[in-house]
């Protein structure tokens, strides 16, 4: 099962099994499970029984992959019974794409606000539609800035997740550039670049070994963070490239830090002072 790091100490319940998608080229996490959503009753039950237990809970993610494609119905009960068995929860989170967000949209995502659903985390990945194409996203640039739209109209913060390295060595500038310009139009609460790690199993993978897609060093990376960052001029807000596949972890409030980020990302590069680096073994990947 998998949650965003920010949801590290949130109780987990499953509510659905699967990505509704499952398609994206890069992206082994649910490949085997055949999407399905579980039972309101089966749900219901469960938040009962952990209820006496759970106490000082105050958050609770609701997975698997894009949970939020749910049917509305299901989410009314599943929120409701939070909110009446677990009353002292602060906070409920959810992994949603452009399609789910855009088929619920603004007033629905109102309406679950109103009974606890606190943020959603999208999984935008790229802001360049050739690479978005190129990975099976399924979306369309177009339609990604909209789904971030309207999840702020509905007054949800919106946590955007984008990839560094997804589009591989040739159009590496041209995805990070296209992706700093995307986060900057999109206005999410909280945005956070992750590195592309090819799994085993996947179509990114195996283009990789087969010398298809070459994908950029730790070098290349970080020029991509580099170039991302000097297109969000007009960023307002939280943005974070410390996860566990980062090989420099920065937690980032801008505009306020953009510039000596841009600076230290510029002499790293240069100095190739592998020190300064998170070693391989500490990625815990």
């Amino acid at each position: 099962m998998f949650r965003p790091p920010s949801e590290a100490t949130s109780l987990i319940l499953q509510l659905t099994v699967g990505c509704s998608w499952n398609r994206c080229t890069y992206c082994g996490m649910y490949r085997g499970k055949a999407y399905r959503v579980r039972p309101a009753k089966e749900l219901r039950n469960e938040i009962r029984a952990i209820a006496p237990v759970a106490t000082r809970v105050r958050r609770i993610f609701l997975a698997d992959g894009d949970a939020l494609a749910a049917p509305l119905e299901i989410l009314d009960q599943v929120l409701t019974e939070i909110l009446e068995t677990m009353p002292w929860v602060q906070r409920v989170g959810i992994y949603g794409d452009s399609r789910s967000i855009l088929t619920k949209g603004a007033e629905d995502l109102r309406n679950l606000r109103g009974m606890g659903l606190g943020i959603v985390y999208f999984g935008a990945e790229s802001g360049d539609p050739a690479t978005l194409k190129a990975v099976r996203k399924g979306a369309t640039l177009e339609r990604q800035i909209e789904a971030c739209r309207i999840v702020r109209e509905a007054g949800i913060k919106l946590s955007v997740m984008v990839l560094l390295g997804l589009a591989g060595c040739r159009d590496s500038e041209r995805h990070a550039r296209a992706t700093g310009r995307f986060l900057t139009d999109a206005m999410p609460t909280y945005s956070a670049a992750l590195t592309v790690t090819p799994v085993p199993g996947t179509e990114m993978h195996s283009a990789v070994e087969e010398g298809i897609l070459e994908l950029p060093d730790r070098w290349g990376m970080l020029q991509e963070l580099q170039w991302m960052l000097e297109e969000m001029d007009g960023y307002r807000g939280i943005f974070h490239a410390n996860h566990a596949s980062n090989y420099l972890p920065l937690k980032l409030r801008l505009p306020r830090d953009r510039k000596a980020t841009v600076e230290l990302l510029e002499s790293v590069i240069a100095e190739r002072d592998e020190s300064r680096l998170m070693p391989e073994w500490a990625r815990g990947l």
